[in-house]
């Protein structure tokens, strides 16, 4: 399912990623999704694309590289 707005975001990509990294996650989630048709793969390719512009920090949340 294609994500409108980032409230509709898993919880764990909610509470760990900031406003921008969540944005950048949405818009490769539903750009991936369309391109490959399959959950999974999108939600790697959406990770993948916050990873770009962010790293996990000790405490467990993303920051910005």
């Amino acid at each position: 399912m294609p994500y409108s707005t980032r409230t509709q975001l898993p919880q764990s990509v909610r509470s760990h990623l900031p406003p921008y990294a969540q944005e950048i996650y949405k818009e490769a989630f539903n750009s991936a999704r369309r391109q490959y048709g399959q959950e999974s793969r999108a939600h790697k390719v959406a990770w993948a694309a916050v990873k770009k512009k962010y790293a996990k920090g000790s405490d467990r949340d993303w920051h910005r590289k």
